[in-house]
């Protein structure tokens, strides 16, 4: 049997739908397992669905031969043993059983999942597992590695994120997306894939049918949609801009409309990180001719409006902030997910995170 290759990522096959289908299909290569490894549920939707296209290539096979299990149910990994192994008697479509949230059920049953994972699959069906952690140094992982197939579906720290997002918005919308408005929309919705293809949806529907399908940078922010998405970034622009009561008042309208208080700190850190990575460039020894190329070397977006507002965002914050805006977003990272993770407390967390990073207020704080 073919050694499989560990470690496919789930982006590059959402842009090539056959080679999953050689990964599966083929007599050669059919993996002994299926592990999807990551957290990012848009990657795994789909990925999922064409798993099922690859596998059931008639509609009707759909509906009787996949089944999922919850993981957090704990099943009875002999239910699910027993699905994969029938074999149909009518039809040629072989079944796929999968777990999802798997995380748990994989460390009650590992020794069970170790034997299945080492046997040849012969003509039985598929076992998909979904998991957000799987460690390549235990002997499932490296089971499945031998004769199965692992896929990653988190996006790598140096992937090129925005090179991807134009070749979706060409093959799903028919949307010609600039690198310049695929970075703005990047730094808007951070690396959210769910809610980015959302709109892009909505993007298709705005543009003409027909002829050119061209999205400037300037129109992101004007489409309808978009409206959650620039109160966050003007949120961050305010703040960073030193204008904390403005901040602080787009604050207060996202939290009241049951936005997320890290799920909005984690969209606003995309942002400010690139500002203490351009103020670090700027500090360096291979100093960048100006305010504006170190921004760009950051990933900020090369529009003029967004250059604009980070020139004077950084301007503002200046090099000692800047330099130490890590270190205050992780310690908000850290108060979130601890004693201020809900109500008030989260939004003083967030409001006193917002002082730290206006001139007179910060420097008060600090010195507390």
């Amino acid at each position: 049997m073919a050694k499989k290759k560990a470690g496919v990522l789930g982006l590059d096959l959402l842009l090539d739908k056959k080679s999953l289908k050689g990964l599966i299909v083929e007599p050669e290569n059919k993996p002994s397992m299926v592990v999807l490894v990551g957290d990012d549920q848009f990657v795994n939707r789909h990925i999922l669905s064409r798993l099922r296209k690859c596998i059931h290539s008639e509609e009707e096979d759909e509906s009787w031969a996949w089944r999922e299990f919850s993981g957090e149910d704990q099943p009875d990994p002999r239910d699910i043993l027993d699905e994969v192994a029938t074999v149909p008697m009518f039809s040629t479509a072989a079944r796929i059983a999968t777990v999802r949230r798997a995380d748990s059920f994989v460390s009650s049953h590992r020794e069970i999942l170790e034997n299945f994972a080492g046997r040849s699959p012969g003509n039985g069906g598929f076992l998909v597992l979904e998991v957000r952690s799987f460690p390549s140094n235990t002997r499932l992982a490296k089971a499945v590695q031998q004769h199965g197939l692992i896929i990653t579906t988190s996006t790598p720290p140096r992937f090129d994120l925005t090179g991807w997002l134009q070749k979706w918005a060409a093959q799903i919308y028919s949307i010609q997306l600039p690198a310049v408005t695929a970075s703005t929309i990047l730094e808007r919705l951070g690396n959210e894939l769910g809610q980015i293809d959302q709109a892009l949806s909505t993007f298709a529907a705005a543009l003409p049918p027909d002829g050119k399908r061209s999205l400037p940078p300037e129109m992101v922010d004007s489409l309808e949609g978009m409206g959650h998405q620039r109160t966050v970034w003007e949120m961050v622009d305010a703040a960073a801009a030193g204008r904390t009561t403005e901040a602080i008042s787009l604050l207060n309208g996202l939290l009241d409309s049951g936005e997320s208080p890290i799920g909005l700190t984690a969209q606003a850190a995309t942002v400010l990180r690139r500002y203490s990575t351009a103020a670090r460039l700027l500090r360096g020894p291979e100093r960048p001719t100006s305010l504006g190329a170190a921004l760009k070397e950051a990933g900020v977006a090369s529009w003029p409006k967004a250059l604009s507002q980070a020139e004077f965002a950084l301007r503002n914050l200046g090099s000692h902030r800047c330099q130490e805006l890590p270190k205050w977003l992780e310690s908000l990272d850290r108060s979130l997910k601890a004693e201020s993770s809900r109500g008030l407390r989260a939004r003083l967390a967030i409001e006193r995170f917002f002082c730290l990073m206006s001139t007179s207020a910060g420097k008060q704080l600090e010195n507390k």
